[in-house]
């Protein structure tokens, strides 16, 4: 907050070099401050400080701004509901020159500063993701999310027909390092993988071609739906990455984008504890694929619970 300008992976480096120290020793970017440590930075952001942040205010084009603005779904003093469309990184990586964080500045609507992550969709999964006004509300939204206090609801089609209309997907993931080193995957792995379960549920079929499903994570792993709807033969439509030319129904003509969608989240208010629900509308890809497989959206929200 107080050094906007400042890159992650510069951060990184100054912690790698010890320019960034607390209480006199290197730490790492994961280390968690408590009460009372000190932390020593460099002369040049020392001298900076606050100066540095409307110097290095990241500059968003008035388009781009408008888009984001249109997307809100919900805001009220602590809590900001984006309907994040695909194709938008969350956070800045490798190639990724655009994304959400870097335009934060745009959803202020007169707070002292910018709203907060608190949790992440995949560049190419839509639907609603959650911002935190203000530092209390970050912290509230952040425990919902590690304490499994939150319950968020995807809607995805995948290709052919789980034979099972409900289920229990408990597959352990693990990230591993592709071939020469040219990216990351998830896969399965019993051995070292972290506990990763899915419920889903059959909403409706095309034909013996493609379902569309009802997903909810009950853990949040990278790229869980993704991984655990391919390792039980059902590629979610568009993602090449998992499931190869299975994810893709030529014959369909379907739109080529992933078919993974946000549809609801379902948590705690920062403010009272009430229950803060909030709603995504299909992106247009998605819109186009259901009507062509003939899926009647209404039904989705209209679907008893997947407990039950």
């Amino acid at each position: 907050r107080r050094y906007p300008g400042l890159a992650h992976g510069r951060l990184e480096k100054l912690l790698r070099t010890g320019q960034v120290r607390v209480d006199g020793k290197r730490v790492k970017a994961g280390a968690r401050l408590g009460p009372g440590q000190v932390i020593r930075l460099p002369p040049h952001l020392e001298a900076a400080g606050r100066r540095d942040v409307e110097r290095t205010a990241p500059q968003i084009a008035a388009g781009d701004a408008a888009a984001l603005r249109d997307r809100v779904l919900y805001m009220d003093d602590w809590v900001l509901a984006l309907d994040k469309p695909a194709g938008l990184a969350v956070q800045g990586g490798s190639g990724q020159t655009r994304h959400l964080d870097g335009l934060l500045e745009a959803l202020r609507f007169g707070a002292d500063d910018p709203p907060r992550l608190v949790h992440r969709l995949d560049k190419d999964t839509s639907g609603v993701l959650l911002l935190a006004r203000t530092a209390p509300a970050a912290r509230a939204l952040s425990a919902a999310f590690r304490d499994r206090t939150t319950r968020k609801t995807y809607w995805a089609a995948v290709a052919g027909v789980p034979r099972k209309r409900r289920g229990l997907i408990v597959l352990p993931l693990a990230k591993r390092l592709t071939d020469h080193g040219a990216g990351e995957r998830v896969v399965v792995d019993q051995g070292a993988g972290q506990a990763a379960e899915t419920r889903y549920r059959v909403v409706q079929t095309a034909k013996r071609d493609a379902a569309w499903l009802i997903l909810r994570p009950l853990t949040g792993r990278t790229h869980q739906l993704r991984v655990h709807c391919a390792e039980i033969g059902h590629p979610i439509l568009g993602d090449g990455k998992y499931g190869g030319k299975a994810a893709f129904l030529e014959r369909r003509d379907l739109p080529r984008g992933l078919h993974l969608h946000a549809r609801e989240i379902a948590v705690p208010h920062p403010e009272d504890g009430t229950t803060l629900r909030v709603t995504a509308p299909l992106p247009e890809h998605m819109a186009a694929s259901w009507e062509l497989l003939g899926f009647n959206p209404d039904r989705g929200d209209a679907e008893p619970d997947l407990e039950a």
